[in-house]
């Protein structure tokens, strides 16, 4: 079966990475062969779990699995303000910097495709980002009493609904209801403005993360996969 895709040239990735980058999306008009002739170094896709005649068709075109991916959904509710939970400051970015390149080092952004401190960097600069209203709308922090972090959740407004960017707990602070706590703070933050629901994607790797939307009340909306392919493999 012959795939058809459009191209969506990445240009912040591709100036972040150092490297030409592009995304294909299923069900444009343009034949996938002919979409591999256009210049670049990486290609990604993101194909949907149940297409697999697609899915195929990419791996015969030298694509290679990357990530799988989950999308949850919690609607939301009632809910309450979560004591110790606050806003991230500017003050805080070198420490949030910090955090998000020590949690988030197993990700799609790795080798071969990725430097090895791709994910790393990746991951801090998204949280400063988040820290500074840029991408997301905002950060909040989870500490202890001594003021010492201990997790973080990035957050943004989207199409009625709030979107989780980054939710992290640090080494040290797991166990003990961080990430649960964070959770709940994102779904009052989406509840203050009037938001429906509580949207986060992870890693089908990450049982951890999985275990505690589900366990939250979260619903299983969708499974994906990520593929990608050198830009320079023959076709």
């Amino acid at each position: 079966m012959p795939a058809h895709v459009s191209i969506n040239p990445l240009a912040w990735e591709s100036a972040f990475f150092g490297c030409a980058t592009a995304r294909l999306d299923l069900d444009g008009e343009l034949p996938l062969e002919d979409a591999l002739r256009h210049p670049t170094d990486l290609w990604q896709i993101k194909v949907p779990a149940d297409r697999l005649e697609a899915i195929d068709v990419l791996c015969q075109h030298g694509f290679q699995l990357a990530e799988g991916e989950a999308d949850l959904a919690i609607t939301i509710k009632r809910t309450e303000r979560q004591p110790g939970i606050r806003i991230a400051r500017e003050s805080q970015i070198a420490d949030l910097r910090a955090a998000a390149a020590q949690i988030f080092v197993q990700s799609r952004f790795r080798a071969p495709w990725f430097a090895a401190d791709a994910s790393a960097r990746f991951y801090a600069q998204w949280i400063e980002n988040a820290v500074r209203g840029t991408f997301d709308h905002q950060c909040l922090i989870a500490s202890d009493a001594s003021g010492a972090l201990q997790g973080f959740i990035s957050l943004r407004e989207t199409e009625g609904d709030v979107r989780v960017g980054l939710l992290g707990v640090l080494p040290h602070a797991q166990g003990n209801g961080i990430g649960q706590r964070l959770l709940l703070a994102g779904a009052d933050w989406g509840r203050v403005r009037q938001l429906a629901h509580l949207r986060v994607a992870t890693q089908l790797s990450n049982l951890t993360a999985m275990r505690l939307y589900l366990r939250s009340g979260a619903r299983l909306e969708s499974t994906a996969y990520w593929f990608y392919r050198k830009g320079h493999d023959p076709i």
